[in-house]
């Protein structure tokens, strides 16, 4: 079903770059996916016809190298105050 949605000139240009990674002419896929999860669906991957290693493939790119930093920063942060069982 076509519609239409109203988004930000920078919403649709990650849309297009993501869609570009994955090989994909557009990205009704991605705004699929995207509510997919947001409405709880049993499997992320519902209507994919990509495998799993093709769809973890096509994540490459969508964080950069900087918030990976970041995030394995808060990370090693987060784990010097874990408590362990004695």
């Amino acid at each position: 079903m076509r519609t239409t949605i109203e988004i930000s000139d920078d919403t649709l240009r990650k849309l297009r770059e993501l869609a570009a990674r994955r090989g994909e002419k557009g990205y009704s896929r991605i705004i699929e996916e995207a509510l997919g999860d947001y409405f709880g669906a049993s499997r992320p991957d519902a209507g994919d016809s990509r495998t799993r290693e093709e769809r973890i493939r096509a994540l490459e790119g969508s964080i950069s190298e900087e918030e990976a930093e970041e995030w394995k920063a808060k990370i090693r942060e987060s784990r010097r105050h874990w408590r362990t069982p004695s």
